[in-house]
């Protein structure tokens, strides 16, 4: 079944990309550290979530509420310190159990795009302020930043979806897993 999500997402992407649809980044938009990673983020989201830089999120992350948008096993590899997975195929409200709709959330997966279709259904569930980590945790793990495990212990592991994906992790300290 996994795998069969894995070819649906791929397949996607490669229609986005052969029809030529591709979204533009908003003008001041934070950008990540490979331009080709930047394109490819580009092709893939809508921009329907504002954005928020890791960098941002480094500095202010006890302002944030923050949420993992990606499956369970991801998580478990490793994940940003303090964030809750909800989840993507299986998000229910009840997901969002003791979160706050008046604490600002960021919403993070591999490299956004899931990440942008949940913080959409969180508009529709009444909560306003929401944002997108542009790069996601591929970008947090480019920059070095930390990583815990299921243990909540530091981690230089990161699940990248599949080898495809991989190839934008470029933080060569990182242990990639799929």
């Amino acid at each position: 079944m996994v795998y069969f999500k894995k070819i649906a997402v791929s397949i996607f992407v490669l229609f986005s990309t052969l029809t030529g649809a591709r979204a533009q980044a908003p003008v001041g938009s934070p950008r990540v550290g490979n331009p080709g990673f930047d394109q490819e983020i580009g092709r893939l989201l809508k921009f329907t979530v504002p954005l928020i830089s890791v960098e941002t999120l480094r500095q202010e992350k006890g302002k944030y509420t923050i949420l993992d948008a990606r499956e369970p096993a991801e998580y478990a590899v490793s994940h940003i310190p303090g964030a809750k997975n909800v989840g993507f195929e299986h998000f229910t409200e009840a997901s969002l159990k003791g979160i706050s709709t008046e604490k600002p959330i960021v919403l993070y997966c591999s490299v956004g795009y899931r990440s942008e279709k949940i913080g959409e259904r969180l508009k529709t569930m009444g909560y306003s302020n929401i944002y997108n980590l542009y790069g996601s945790i591929f970008e947090w793990a480019n920059q070095g930043f930390p990583l815990e495990n299921a243990h909540g212990k530091p981690t230089k592991a990161l699940h990248t979806y599949n080898q495809d994906w991989s190839k934008w992790v470029e933080n060569p300290a990182i242990e990639k897993k799929w």
